[in-house]
Order: structure tokens, then C-alpha cells, then sequence
């Protein structure tokens, strides 16, 4: 292939990124406009026309299959050694071949999944939390270490940022991450963060080592730059070590990310930062109808004008229009979703084109019996990835051990399907449960096989050399099903029908989004959404959660501004009367100043931050007395007993009785049981230790009974 074949069959603006592959370049690029197509063949033109070298060029994206997906193109277009890899990837292989050199040994083992670890950190500090709350805090550490804060650092960071740890104040959240550190240094573990604070740390202080990655890699991409935070963004920078050959690629509008940590920052000031960085737009969708199109400008529109969003250009020919249907009841609009797929699939889409997309992956219930009572075969998406599967395991186990048999006289796919039959599959597709979905996983590699065969003449041992390919990218085949996928998993897909479900205030925004930030980051969500319909899109709400329920729900008021491509009945409540509803619910002030309170600690208080402290000195340092002396007979922290903020809170509320005590956040029955009376007690001016004595005695009793 030849530089100038490369540039065959790109549109203007996809031409300019490719046909300009040294210096630095900003692409805005929006849903739709084929930016993986302009990045791998700008590449690929540096590469043939002699401005790159392919092993010194380096690719980054966010996902592996995004990476998976990459490298297939690059392979298409004659580049089978450019490393395309994901931030982890690419860092992970640098530091298992530095880290002898700079620390010596071999590399520790990186944690596949932080829960263990998390609930072993929340024990040592006699702590009682759920599955649920494990895994909530698990994003918190990892939020923290992406934002390279320390222990030490995270309490005044996470207040200023707003962040509110599931159950845990965040004094209590900085401790129970230092014990995490502590599990996992006892263990001789990495997570997945410390891959990349590590190398970055290692190429900040060894000059050489850093010289050497920069000498290996000269040209970088890097894939999805709305989603970079503040850890990817600085081993990028010294990746780079100044030089000019940098290109990025995102979307502003598609940061949905925001809670991770990631910040489309990086991508908005990058020209700011490269002055000589040249900017392209990509604009013409070629996924979606205009009519599609249509309702996804709309919905940007109504947001904050920004001069970096892209207003896309729809190129297809045009479809039906989008739909908006109301529904009395989350059932009913389970059925009513599972028909509206029922006469999709009658219309010829495949099942693998429908997808049902959701706000929160706890909607997904509802609509899985409707599916299942309908007879309609789904997965859902964000499970058990599919070449972990235990019949994808077991068949390419039998795939390896028929590689000697092929003699090339049986065609491919009928010779697959003979070797996994005994792992489950069969010429008849089972009705439904457990058996169908073993049978889809297994179906999708023999279908796979088919489709290579067909491309190229490809036996045995190449079909299980590209199976262990894709499953080191994580490149899974299409599996014959509905997608059921929440709208955050759904980011870089797409399929010809999407049905949207929950579309009305309290899930789209969600109710727990605060403050304009927020609010506007769950437009993008939605806006996210509509773009990963190809031809059909259909939204949905209920009016009510359960059957003969209040009708209390409003459609979402994003759709307001659609009102006139959806129907009146896109209109929601009047925004004021909604506000007042809201109000007293969402929003709490400060006792003194009015002002309104935006951390969980200002709230449990009752007052903000900046505002003096309204409890009396002797009477809180008693209680501090009380509470280290029941901790230490309790051989627990201190914060386990009761936070900071509850006891500020029961210090400045002075409650008398045990009903003003539970009124006080963060004082539940149990905590009442076990010192509701000593803690009245300490407030009415008793002894406070001859209390937490008393209190320890009476707690070890009970226990004893």
C-alpha cells in the first residue's frame, strides 16, 4: 500500500488529519464521524511515507477492545507492529521491563479487582460494610490515586471537590485507605493505579530510563482525550518529554466520565498548551438518520454554549422518526419495550442490532423478565467478559487439541462445530435459561469461523491462533442476542436499534446529580445514548415505579427543547414548581449563614464549614474524652464510634432524649442502643470515662450473651 492509497476514500476533514502526520494536532472529533478510521490512517500515511518508523509509534486508547479494534485496522492497512494499547497496557509492559533495572526483582503481581482488599482494609479497622459499599469505596481509592492525591492530602481535596464516601466521613475514608495500602503491601501487590503512578514515578526520577522509553517511542495517539485524568495525562507528558508529535482525539460532549477523575480539560486546553497545535473538526455522522441527528443537536443545543462542541452533519439517508412513549409503570414499561423488540425482530433487525440502554444497571431487572417471558434472547452487557466464560474456555481448550486433525478436507465452520459440541453446542438452538446462553457464546465462535473462512482461507490452527488473539484484546465476536447494556457501558458502541428506558427526571438527570456540573455531564450521558442508534431510536418513561403506584415522575427535562420533534408530551413540569418539589429534599442550608451545605459532613453538621462552631468547648472535648476511652476499650478507631461530623453534630444539637439523639445524622438504632444513654449522660455533665466504662462493660456483656 502506498502513501496516497492511504488517503483514498476519506473525507476532507478525515484527509487533513491523515495527509498531516508530524506535529501537533487536536481532532475534535464527533459521535459518529469516523475518527478511528482518520487516527489508524494517519498512521498509516506517516508510516508509508516514510515520516514514521511503525516500532516507533505508539497508540493509546481507553478499553481494550477500542485497542483491539485499532490494531485490526492497522493490520488492514499493512501496520501489523504499531503498538496500539490502553493506558494500563502500555505502562504495565514498560514497568515489567524497568522495574528490575530501577527497583530491582521482578515486578509485583497487579490486583485484578480492589474488593478483597478493600473489605480485608474495612476489618483490620473493625469496620462492618456490605458488598455494595466495598465496591463504592473501592472508587473512591481509585478516584483518589488517579488524582495523585496521598492519605494525607484527600480529606481537604475530596471537600473541595464534593465528594461524599458511601458511610464514611472522609477522615475515616483516609484511613481506610491507608490500611488498604498497608493489606496490599503486606500481600506484595499493585492495583492497576499504581501501574501508572509507579512508571511515571520511575521516569520522573531515572533520567536514562525516561531517555529510553522516548527513544523507543517518537509519534503518539492518543484515542478518547476527553476521558485522560490527571495520573494518564502526566506519564503522557513524559512519554512525550516535550516533543511536538502528539495527536488527540475526543469529544467534549461524551465526557461522562467526570467521577472517575477524568477531565475533558486536557483536550480543551490543548491547544493553549501546544500553540502550534493544529485543530481539525470531524463532523459528518455517518452512523445515524438525520432524523437521529436531529434530536442529538437539539439536546446539545439547549446545554452551555461551548465554541470545542461539535454540531455533527448527518451523511445517511433518512429513517423514521424518534419516538417518545410513556408508560403508567416500570412493568408496563418492561412489556411495552420487550413488544417494541418483539416487531423489530419481526421487521428483519437482528437481535445483536437491538439494544435497550438505562440509566442504572438496576433497571435492567424489569427488563430481563419482560424479554424472558417474551422469548427474546438477550445479554447484558458489563457481565462476565466473554472469553472468561466457562464454555468459551472449554472450547477453545478443544479447539487446541483438534488442530492436528485438521487435514483440511472438512470446510471450518462445520469442522468447529463438531470439535465444541461436546462443550454444549448443538444444531438446535436451545428455548431459553442457562442452556440458551452457553449455546449463544458457543454459536458466536462457530459463526466467527464461517465469517474468516469465508474472508480467507484459514485452517484449524489459524482460527485458534486468531481466537488467543482476541482474547488477549478482549475482541469478543458478536454474540446473537438483544444488548441489554447501562448508558455508561454503551459508550463507543453502536447498533441499528436502540430503545432507551427511564427517560424521565430522577434517573435522566439522576436524582443524585447536584449542581450544574452535574446536571450538564448527565446531558452528555443521554446525548451519549441517542448517538448509538444507527437507524431506529425509541425513549420510554414511566409515570410511576410500581403498578397502581402515585404517578409522581415527569418526562426528563432534557427533552423539553425536543418537544418538537418528540410531541408535547416530551414536556416536563414546569422547572419552577419542579424546584419547589425538590427543595426540601435535596438541599439543606446552613444554620447560620443560609448558605446551602455541599459536602455530606456540612450537612451531618448542619452548618458549612466556613462558619464558627457552635457547641461548647468543654462539652465537645468531654465527648472526644468519652469517645477515645469506649474506642480504646473497644479496641476500635475512634471514628467507628461515632465521626467527626456526628459528634460535632451531637455537640452542637445538645440532645436531651434518646429521640434527639437519633435525629442527629449518622445516629442509628444500633448506635443508640450501644450509647445512646452514655452519651446523654456525658451532655447532662456526668464523668465521661466513668461513663465509657460503664458503657464498654455493658457492651461486653452483651456480647457475652
Amino acid at each position: 500500500m502506498t502513501a496516497d492509497e492511504v488517503l483514498l476514500g476519506l473525507d476532507p476533514e478525515q484527509r487533513e488529519v491523515a495527509a498531516s502526520p508530524l506535529g501537533p494536532m487536536c481532532v475534535l472529533a464527533g459521535a459518529g464521524t469516523g475518527k478511528t478510521r482518520a487516527i489508524t490512517h494517519r498512521i498509516a500515511y506517516g508510516v508509508h511515507s516514510g515520516a514514521y518508523q511503525a516500532g516507533r509509534v505508539l497508540a493509546v486508547t481507553f478499553t481494550a477492545r477500542a485497542a483491539g479494534e485499532m490494531r485490526t485496522r492497522l493490520r488492514s492497512l499493512g501496520l501489523p507492529t504499531v503498538q496500539a494499547r490502553t493506558f494500563h497496557s502500555a505502562a504495565l509492559r514498560q514497568l515489567h521491563y524497568f522495574w528490575p533495572q530501577a527497583i530491582g526483582g521482578p515486578a509485583p503481581e497487579v490486583l485484578a479487582h480492589k474488593a478483597p482488599v478493600v473489605g480485608e482494609a474495612g476489618a483490620r479497622l473493625r469496620l462492618q460494610l456490605d458488598r455494595t459499599v466495598v465496591r463504592d469505596l473501592a472508587s473512591e481509592i481509585e478516584w483518589a490515586k488517579v488524582s495523585m492525591l496521598t492519605p494525607e492530602t484527600y480529606r481537604s481535596a475530596a471537600q473541595r471537590a464534593g465528594r461524599e464516601p458511601a458511610e464514611l466521613d472522609l477522615t475515616a475514608m483516609a484511613r481506610l485507605w491507608e490500611a488498604y495500602e498497608e493489606v496490599k503491601t503486606a500481600r506484595g501487590v499493585i492495583d492497576f493505579e499504581d501501574v501508572l503512578l509507579t512508571m511515571a514515578g520511575i521516569m520522573s526520577d531515572r533520567e536514562d530510563i525516561a531517555a529510553q522509553v522516548r527513544s523507543q517511542y517518537r509519534h503518539f495517539v492518543v484515542d478518547e482525550y476527553q476521558d485522560v485524568n490527571r495520573v494518564q495525562q502526566a506519564l503522557l507528558d513524559l512519554w512525550v518529554g516535550g516533543r511536538g508529535d502528539l495527536c488527540v482525539v475526543g469529544d467534549p460532549a461524551q465526557t461522562i466520565y467526570s467521577f472517575t477523575g477524568a477531565s475533558p480539560q486536557h483536550l480543551t486546553q490543548f491547544s493553549g498548551r501546544h500553540p502550534q497545535a493544529r485543530t481539525v473538526r470531524l463532523v459528518r455522522n455517518y452512523r445515524s438518520t438525520p432524523q437521529i441527528i436531529a434530536l442529538a443537536n437539539l439536546l446539545l443545543s439547549s446545554g452551555p454554549q461551548r465554541s470545542d462542541t461539535v454540531r455533527l452533519q448527518a451523511q445517511q439517508e433518512g429513517g423514521p422518526a424518534p419516538l417518545l412513549t410513556a408508560y403508567t409503570d416500570d412493568q408496563t414499561e418492561a412489556a411495552g419495550t420487550a413488544s417494541s423488540i418483539k416487531a423489530l425482530l419481526a421487521q428483519g433487525y437482528p437481535a445483536s442490532q437491538i439494544a435497550v440502554l438505562y440509566r442504572i444497571n438496576a433497571q435492567s431487572e424489569a427488563i430481563e423478565q419482560a424479554l424472558s417471558a417474551a422469548g427474546v434472547p438477550y445479554l447484558v452487557r458489563g457481565g462476565e467478559r466473554f472469553f472468561q466464560r466457562k464454555e468459551v474456555r472449554g472450547a477453545m481448550l478443544l479447539l487446541r487439541g483438534a488442530v492436528r486433525s485438521d487435514d483440511g478436507t472438512v470446510p471450518l465452520g462445520n469442522l468447529v462445530r463438531d470439535v465444541i459440541t461436546p462443550a454444549g453446542w448443538s444444531p438446535e438452538r436451545p428455548s431459553g435459561g442457562a442452556t440458551l446462553e452457553r449455546w449463544q457464546s458457543l454459536n458466536a465462535v462457530a459463526e466467527l469461523a464461517d465469517d474468516l473462512a469465508e474472508r480467507d482461507e484459514l485452517r484449524m490452527r489459524d482460527f485458534v491462533a486468531e481466537l488467543e488473539r482476541r482474547a488477549s484484546e478482549q475482541h469478543a465476536p458478536t454474540v446473537e442476542g438483544v444488548t441489554l447494556a447501562s448508558l455508561h457501558a454503551a459508550k463507543g458502541l453502536e447498533w441499528d436499534a436502540v430503545l432507551m428506558v427511564g427517560c424521565s427526571d430522577g434517573l435522566m438527570p439522576i436524582s443524585m446529580a447536584e449542581g450544574a456540573a452535574e446536571i450538564e455531564e448527565e446531558r452528555r450521558l443521554l446525548y451519549v445514548g441517542l448517538t448509538r442508534a444507527r437507524r431506529y431510536l425509541e425513549l420510554s418513561w414511566a409515570a410511576a415505579r410500581n403498578p397502581g403506584g402515585r404517578a409522581s415522575r415527569r418526562p426528563s427535562r432534557f427533552l423539553d427543547v425536543a418537544a418538537s420533534l418528540l410531541g408535547d408530551g416530551a414536556r416536563s413540569a414546569p422547572r419552577k414548581s419542579a424546584a419547589k418539589a425538590r427543595k426540601p429534599v435535596r438541599v439543606k442550608r446552613c444554620r447560620t449563614c443560609d448558605s446551602s451545605l455541599d459536602t455530606a459532613a456540612e450537612r451531618k453538621i448542619g452548618r458549612c464549614s466556613d462558619c464558627p462552631a457552635t457547641y461548647d468547648e468543654d462539652q465537645f472535648e468531654a465527648l472526644r474524652s468519652w469517645r477515645l476511652a469506649v474506642a480504646a476499650g473497644q479496641k476500635v478507631p475512634a471514628f467507628v464510634v461515632f465521626t467527626d461530623a456526628t459528634l460535632i453534630a451531637i455537640a452542637e444539637r445538645r440532645p436531651t432524649s434518646p429521640a434527639e439523639l437519633t435525629a442527629v445524622s449518622g445516629v442509628g438504632a444500633r448506635k443508640l442502643a450501644a450509647y445512646g444513654e452514655s452519651v446523654i449522660g456525658v451532655l447532662s455533665g456526668q464523668d465521661p470515662d466513668q461513663l465509657a466504662q460503664r458503657c464498654v462493660a455493658a457492651l461486653r456483656s452483651a456480647d457475652d450473651d
